[in-house]
């Protein structure tokens, strides 16, 4: 994923704001462990990066298994952290309630589950939701992509995707074909979006889907298709204008995590710089912060 850059000086200057009470940034040490979504990611794994060059005896480590991956490994205490790219299930809570985990939900921003294509292909530029339906419903009968639209080429649609353990396969299926995990079985599945991206890009009759953030990042290799219109980008998702796929992104923390130093110190500068950082990976940030700055201040007291 891209470096972000910013300044180093301003970074270190807001941690140093940021760090808890009577710790100096070269006295904090310590690890902070996080695995999840692979469409947080980019925002988590860049915020990790700026945080250690000014704390360097704090370790991060940020893995990528899923949403679903992720609570599995959080909700019997693996890791601090998760990213997800959907509300954490009922039965996954009830988990984390029998090991005695709590936690707290962060909304770190706003993703659009962006429909992408290859460049080479210059007839599906919009795609509405009930034709995304007859692509991607179980059981689909559309194999070419004149199934979809008479006009369009009689070559056989290549389709790629989130695997089942991803929050964006959960979300998109649930909005796009009514039923979270209701898809047809018969494309290439991957946790790895960056698999994706490839697939795509060296298929002139491929398509598939993914966080924004990857197609932003690969635009020059990748077209973004318009659903019933709109196309993905930071405004329209932040205004709420590309529906039904735009939804919030969120890192989950464990309770009794946040009251470890070096674990506030990563969230508190995570939050701190998110106006910033959110829009430079490809998502739309909150408008303010401020609250969810004060729920970690609570928690860490």
């Amino acid at each position: 994923m891209r470096k972000v850059t910013t300044l180093f000086f301003v970074l270190a200057l807001l941690v140093m704001a940021v760090l808890p009470a009577g710790v100096a940034a070269e006295e904090l040490e310590g690890t902070v462990k996080i695995d999840g979504s692979s469409t947080v990611y980019p925002v988590t794994q860049a915020m990790a990066e700026e945080f250690s060059y000014v704390n360097p005896r704090v370790r991060v480590t940020v893995g990528v298994s899923g949403s679903g991956g992720g609570f599995a490994k959080f909700n019997i205490g693996e890791t601090d952290l998760s990213n997800a790219s959907r509300e954490i299930k009922e039965s996954e809570a009830e988990i984390a309630a029998e090991n005695g985990i709590e936690f707290t939900q962060f909304i770190v921003g706003y993703d659009g589950i962006t429909v992408a294509v290859n460049p080479e292909n210059d007839w599906a530029n919009d795609l509405t939701v009930e034709e995304l339906k007859m692509i991607w419903e179980p059981n689909s009968s559309v194999e070419t992509w004149s199934d979809v639209r008479a006009e369009w080429p009689d070559e056989e649609i290549d389709l790629y995707g989130p695997g089942a353990d991803s929050g964006t396969f959960d979300y998109f299926t649930e909005e796009i074909n009514g039923k979270s995990g209701a898809s047809r079985s018969d494309f290439t599945a991957s946790e790895d979006d960056n698999v994706l991206v490839r697939g795509i890009s060296g298929n002139k009759y491929a398509l598939g889907y993914f966080g924004y953030a990857y197609y932003a990042e690969n635009s020059d290799s990748l077209k973004a298709v318009a659903v019933n219109g709109v196309l993905p980008s930071p405004e329209t998702i932040a205004a709420q204008e590309y529906t039904p796929l735009a939804r919030p992104l969120f890192v989950y923390a464990k309770n009794s995590a946040v009251q470890r130093p070096e674990v506030e110190a990563f969230l508190k500068f995570y939050f701190e710089n998110a106006q910033e950082i959110v829009p430079q990976v490809g998502y739309a940030p909150l408008p303010s912060y401020d609250e969810v700055l004060a729920k970690v201040e609570e928690l860490a007291n």
